[in-house]
């Protein structure tokens, strides 16, 4: 991560970081999916410590850009990280998020 990306907090155990550019509306929805999935692993977990959610803009293609996700849960001092590229942000978020979840299950 560069020093230039600002991290945002959602409570206290999640991080966002990479999202200062993204539109209210679609932050009002991220941070649902984001909240949910957070919930969902700290349930699947015996000691939660945190999640940080990393968006980087790739290379743009006629004008649509695709995205990075990177998904990092922290459970009893052990990470477990997904990434996911896509040109539909929630879609990205949403499927980093999920093999995150899916790590938990196992």
């Amino acid at each position: 991560m560069t020093d230039d990306q600002e991290f945002v907090e959602l409570g206290g155990q999640i991080k966002l970081c990479g999202f200062t550019e993204v539109d209210g509306g679609s932050m009002v929805v991220l941070k649902k999916i984001i909240g949910n999935y957070a919930r969902k692993i700290s349930d699947n977990s015996k000691d939660f410590q945190g999640l940080q959610v990393t968006l980087k803009k790739l290379h743009e293609s006629g004008g649509h850009p695709k995205f990075e996700v990177i998904a990092k849960a922290v459970n009893a001092g052990h990470a477990h990280s997904a990434e996911v590229v896509d040109r539909n942000i929630f879609v990205a978020v949403d499927g980093a998020l999920r093999k995150v979840l899916h790590m938990f299950h196992k």
